[in-house]
């Protein structure tokens, strides 16, 4: 009787939250003995804010009045060894994400009390806190915009000198937890996407830009992982395999941060990462190959570099990376009697893949790229050079290859390599150049695999003359006996299917012949099945797998997976043992129907 004769205390009236403040005012020290009366109180406040945000505003303007961020501040340096830190944090980022009042958010960004949170010095000792951190800087990163970040930068005579945010964000971009990664790389394009000018001057400065050459190193370093795994002899091919989708998934995810850097319109921030990605990772992978080694000063291999440069064009869809690379691969099927004698091969396309990187340079510092046609006007500048070198000889247009492959550099002498995998490798590469819808018409049409269609119209093309050469080198390996493995057979069909289906004509008599020498020894192997012990599934399999074979003949470059440049570099000798069996002889018989 006498408790409903007692007032009801409104938890979110305005007299409340002036009683709760006060009582965290009064607080003197954190400790152990006080911390959840502390963490009480700092939930109430939240609460309590979050609700005024929405449905009475004298709530944030006693928030203003009491300066209760300072206090938020002043609890969380004398919370001492108390464990309050990760609390406190997650209370800010929940109470920063739900204010949706412009002026509120705008008060939460000044007088310096996000940088001071952001700034106090964490005991990262391993513990839980770095996740609540690291998540509260994200929250903050997401309510910045132009009008607001400008308050969290430390400014000195009108300069930027340090952004705390993006600073201490970045202490925490390689850090093992693939959560936190991602919440860094998400604060990271959040800050790109609204920076203002004193913002760009900052993040373009050495200090600041050291970010993107790190980003670029650790890329090239998860590449030189996926050689080691690719050369590792203890492992099986199996757990090859699922360590190589592992580490490729984590080069994908790489690229497609970069690419969203680079969708953002802002010039300076896209030629600064532009530069990063050509002079540290499409260079010295294109130098590789056209150096025509197997492996580069680093010790990544050509089949990696293959593969990353395969990847790279899938993932990018802007001109600049794209028509770098087809120009480079453009250059690679020059002879080396086009050069100048004095000079060695090597030195030559050096001098030819740097000098394309100066001319971008050049192209860049002589129009504005937002202008309109200004692209277009920087790639012709760019071809204007380049094609400079394909017009010292006649042989790119008129020469026959010749059988040596000694006598051709750079992708060609990969293309008619006897490792199999650079082979695919490099025609993987070839094909998706000259795929990409963002491939210049010049470079396409020196290329020639998309835009020309008839015999009357390979004329000028560099690569159109020579397909015949490349049929019957892929005609080469399905005819091989013994015959080569499955991977190679099915990736080697793929290729020669597009290029038939280029051709527009018929096959030659010693191609018809290896065709039909491939033909006779694939019926030859089916039939020998029909004596063993799986002969009563084979049509069973042959009907799966003639949908599964059909999908994957008909895959265009773009879309189709250079994984298997990996997987096949991989692929080592059967264990003792592993040849028996009944599992042994179904996947013989499978491997038979494809």
């Amino acid at each position: 009787m006498w408790r409903s004769l007692w007032p009801t205390i409104d938890r979110f009236s305005l007299h409340h939250f002036r009683y709760i403040v006060n009582q965290l005012r009064e607080i003197r020290v954190v400790d152990k003995r006080n911390r959840e009366v502390v963490l009480d109180l700092l939930q109430s406040i939240v609460e309590i804010v979050t609700y005024g945000d929405r449905h009475d505003p004298a709530i944030f303007e006693c928030f203003m009045e009491f300066q209760v961020l300072a206090e938020f501040v002043r609890i969380l340096k004398i919370g001492g060894n108390s464990g309050i830190e990760a609390a406190l944090l997650q209370y800010l980022s929940i109470m920063i994400q739900n204010v949706e009042n412009e002026h509120a958010i705008y008060y939460c960004f000044s007088n310096g009390y996000i940088n001071s949170v952001i700034s106090h010095h964490y005991e990262f000792d391993g513990g839980d806190l770095i996740p609540y951190y690291v998540s509260f800087l994200r929250t903050v990163s997401g309510k910045i915009g132009r009008d607001t970040i400008c308050l969290l930068v430390k400014v000195h005579q009108d300069t930027a000198i340090s952004l705390p945010l993006y600073d201490e964000a970045l202490k925490f971009a390689n850090h093992g937890e693939k959560m936190i990664q991602i919440a860094v790389r998400a604060l990271t394009l959040n800050i790109y996407s609204v920076a203002d000018e004193m913002v760009y001057q900052f993040l373009t400065t050495p200090t600041a830009s050291a970010y993107f050459s790190s980003l670029i190193l650790n890329l090239k370093n998860k590449c030189l992982h996926v050689d080691a795994i690719i050369n590792g002899v203890k492992e099986s091919f199996h757990e090859k395999k699922r360590e190589l989708l592992s580490e490729t998934d984590r080069i994908l995810d790489d690229f497609y941060y970069l690419k969203d850097i680079l969708c953002i319109p802002e010039q300076r921030l896209n030629k600064l990462v532009t530069e990063n990605i050509v002079n540290m990772l499409i260079l010295p992978m294109l130098l590789t190959l056209l150096n025509n080694r197997l492996s580069n000063d680093t010790g990544l291999s050509a089949i990696t570099c293959l593969y990353v440069l395969c990847r790279l064009l899938q993932v990018f869809d802007g001109t600049n990376l794209v028509n770098v690379i087809g120009s480079a691969v453009l250059f690679s099927f020059m002879p080396p009697n086009v050069t100048d004698a004095a000079e060695s091969v090597v030195s030559a396309r050096l001098e030819q893949v740097n000098g394309l990187a100066v001319c971008y340079q050049e192209g860049e510092e002589m129009v504005d790229l937002q202008h309109e046609g200004a692209e277009n006007f920087m790639m012709n500048y760019v071809l204007k050079h380049s094609l400079e070198f394909t017009e010292l000889s006649s042989c790119f247009d008129s020469s026959p290859l010749e059988n040596s492959e000694n006598e051709w550099g750079g992708i060609f002498s990969c293309i008619f390599s006897r490792n199999h995998s650079l082979m695919l490798g490099s025609l993987m590469l070839l094909f998706t150049v000259a795929d990409s819808k963002d491939l210049h018409y010049q470079l396409a049409a020196k290329i020639g695999f998309s835009q020309v269609k008839t015999a009357s119209e390979m004329i000028g093309s560099t690569v159109a003359g020579h397909i015949q050469k490349i049929v019957n080198q892929l005609l080469k390996v399905l005819a091989s006996e013994p015959p080569l493995s499955v991977p190679i057979l099915l990736h080697a069909a793929w290729f020669l299917r597009k290029l038939l289906v280029f051709l527009d004509q018929k096959l030659e008599d010693n191609d018809c012949h290896l065709f039909k020498t491939s033909y006779e020894g694939s019926c030859g192997r089916l039939y020998e099945e029909f004596d063993r012990c799986w002969f009563d599934y084979i049509p069973d399999v042959l009907k799966s797998e003639w949908a599964n074979c059909k999908t994957a003949l008909e895959e265009s470059s773009q879309s189709k997976d250079p994984f298997f440049l990996l997987e096949l570099a991989s692929i080592q000798n059967p264990p003792s043992g592993s040849n028996t069996g009944p599992a042994f002889d179904w996947q013989r018989m499978v491997d038979c129907v494809k």
